[in-house]
């Protein structure tokens, strides 16, 4: 399929973005040089197809190509992550900012809602003495200098995929200190197996968390329900709470409210913690 001068018609478009669709599930990725000199066609051509798979939900851009955006495969880079359900991760972060309190001492861990979750306290503001511990690098360089919030950063090795630090050095500063809330992500969340992520390293450091904090909140988007990564780092029963998007399965919803944890869905729409819904009758627990 070629362009004709410089107009492609809409069923060739389409038929394109088809293949290029079906490339990607059955081989994981495309690159755009690649599919431009399959087609015939400008790079620009191909990015235009992408940009129209990706809010598809069909695939996830890269730099200089595509991914598929199956939740469950091998744990994608940190900057890839990101762009995954980016509206529903700043719903969920503003409902994170309503619920700290100044003076405080909480923990964010390295996820891409947690970051979300960062920002949204920037735009929250008011803060006199608000005490962010965490081992992620972007809620950590996001937070940095922002008045009336200090920032502890665990030490540790440097996770590239994740841009997090893990391993036994950062264990140690729980022990000497008192945290109010956890607020951790997860790549998949389950009712046998509670809290897991994609490695144990990850899933370790985030088990040191949840262990110091007098409440864990899990931050997750509608995707990680119903799923299992490798390493469980937190059972349901020390889980205080969940906010996560109205994508969540009902029955589960059903299911952790039955074991009196919280869960709030926060509504579609505007990131903002004004249009955040709670049900009336979510228990609550500690």
């Amino acid at each position: 399929m070629r362009e004709s001068g410089s107009v492609l018609t809409g069923v060739f478009a389409r038929e394109r973005q088809q293949y290029i669709a079906r490339v990607v599930e059955e081989h994981g990725r495309v690159w755009v040089t690649d599919l431009a000199t399959h087609f015939g066609v400008s790079g620009v051509t191909i990015r235009k197809d992408l940009l129209a798979l990706e809010a598809e939900g069909r695939l996830v851009r890269t730099h200089g190509g595509a991914i598929s955006p199956v939740a469950n495969r091998p744990e994608l880079a940190f900057e890839i992550r990101e762009r995954l359900q980016a509206d529903e991760k700043a719903l969920i972060g503003a409902a994170v900012a309503e619920r700290v309190h100044d003076r405080e001492s909480i923990v964010f861990d390295a996820s891409t809602t947690a970051l979300a979750a960062a920002r949204q306290l920037k735009i929250h503001g008011g803060w006199t003495s608000l005490t962010v511990i965490t081992n992620g690098l972007r809620v950590a360089s996001e937070l940095a200098g922002f008045p009336g919030i200090r920032v502890l950063m665990l030490g540790g090795w440097l996770r590239w995929e994740a841009l997090s630090l893990v391993g036994p050095l950062g264990d140690g500063v729980f022990s000497r200190i008192n945290v109010q809330t956890a607020f951790v992500g997860a790549a998949g969340l389950a009712l046998e197996s509670g809290l897991s992520d994609a490695t144990e390293e990850e899933a370790q450091i985030k088990r040191s968390m949840v262990q110091a904090a007098r409440e864990v909140i899990a931050i997750v988007d509608h995707t990680k329900w119903g799923r299992a990564a490798f390493a469980t780092f937190c059972q349901l029963e020390s889980i205080t709470g969940v906010i996560s998007d109205g994508g969540a399965p009902p029955e589960m919803v059903d299911a952790l409210r039955a074991r009196q944890i919280e869960v709030q869905l926060v509504a579609a729409g505007r990131p903002s913690a004004a249009n955040t819904q709670v049900s009336t009758d979510s228990p609550t627990r500690g």
